[in-house]
């Protein structure tokens, strides 16, 4: 049995073919700026040697499909992914996940929020998620199966209704708290949803993810189950690690105006908790792939990638330990 299983997140950053208009403010890549972010991506897909990999920022699939067919180890992988619709009035990214492991079932997007969770009256799409959450059970060993969830919640960037300008304050710190609305909504609806696959399933669970926030965030404190029974709750991998250096603090994942911090996340259930009872595994270190944010390599993501290790327990070990 396969003893390390290796997550991460990996925000690509505007992941599309060459020509294609995502936003008013940005000009589409060309041909050649395409292929050189297609084989970067590829590169630091097989440097991070994951079994597991939740993609952000997927304004094509295929274009994805196309960087994992230019790598060592993904181009036979399990690859759940979902297109934006077509027909939509504001082409928005989506989110991946992409497995070296079996799945159990097919994948399934989540696009509205559970029961009783809506953004206030008068939102835009107040009733669902602006980039769907993906989930796939992924079978890491014989006897274990994995709810991964794959996320990105809303940004920080404000949220201009029509007319609106930055050179007001007013209207600037309005636009900023519908964001705030928007994240703290989608924060709600994950806990809801992951509270609904820890009674349903009653199985380990792992979030792959841009929270567009740092750890100890309101948003990402939601998402965690902060006073939510201990089985539905969540655990920042970060800080559950077993190695952890403080002397080589080197864990961020965005770099903006010259601050460092760590936006992109991977959270696990109570049985990836090694100090908890009902563990079967324990993280083992979370490493960061940074390095090209400080280059600013102009085919890079703005996002540092995220690792985690996990060590399951050998059951048959932990029987001798405690004298069994």
């Amino acid at each position: 049995m396969q003893q390390e299983i290796r997550f991460a997140t990996f925000n690509v950053l505007n992941l599309a073919p060459a020509g294609a208009k995502l936003y008013d403010n940005l000009v589409p890549c060309t041909e050649e700026e395409f292929e050189a972010k297609i084989d970067w991506t590829a590169r630091q897909i097989d440097l991070l040697d994951a079994d597991v990999i939740g993609f952000q920022e997927i304004f094509s699939q295929a274009a994805l499909k196309l960087a994992l067919s230019r790598t060592r180890n993904y181009r036979d992988a399990y690859h759940v992914g979902f297109d934006p619709d077509p027909a939509a009035e504001r082409l928005t990214p989506s989110v991946a996940l992409v497995s070296r492991l079996p799945l159990a079932a097919p994948g399934a997007a989540h696009t509205l929020f559970p029961n009783g969770i809506e953004m206030p009256a008068g939102s835009r799409d107040a009733d669902r998620f602006a980039r769907p959450v993906v989930h796939a059970q992924v079978i890491v060993s014989p006897d274990v199966t994995v709810d991964v969830v794959v996320i990105h919640l809303k940004s920080k960037r404000p949220d201009y209704r029509t007319g609106d300008s930055c050179e007001d304050a007013q209207l600037y710190a309005l636009a900023c708290l519908r964001s705030l609305i928007r994240r703290g909504t989608e924060a709600v609806a994950l806990r809801v949803l992951l509270s609904n696959l820890a009674r349903e399933n009653q199985r380990p669970r792992v979030v792959l993810g841009d929270f567009n926030d740092v750890a100890d965030a309101v948003t990402t404190g939601i998402v965690l189950g902060a006073g939510a029974p201990l089985g539905e709750r969540m655990f920042d991998a970060y800080q559950l690690q077993r190695r952890q250096d403080h002397l080589r603090h080197v864990g961020f994942s965005s770099l903006h105006d010259g601050h460092y911090t760590t936006i992109d996340h991977i959270l696990v259930s109570e049985e990836f908790n090694g100090a908890l009872p009902n563990a079967i595994g324990e993280v083992v270190d979370v490493v960061y792939l940074n390095d090209h944010l400080v280059l600013e390599l102009p085919q890079a993501s703005d996002h540092g990638q995220v690792l985690a290790r996990i060590r399951l327990f050998d059951v048959a070990s932990t029987l001798m330990d405690a004298g069994a």
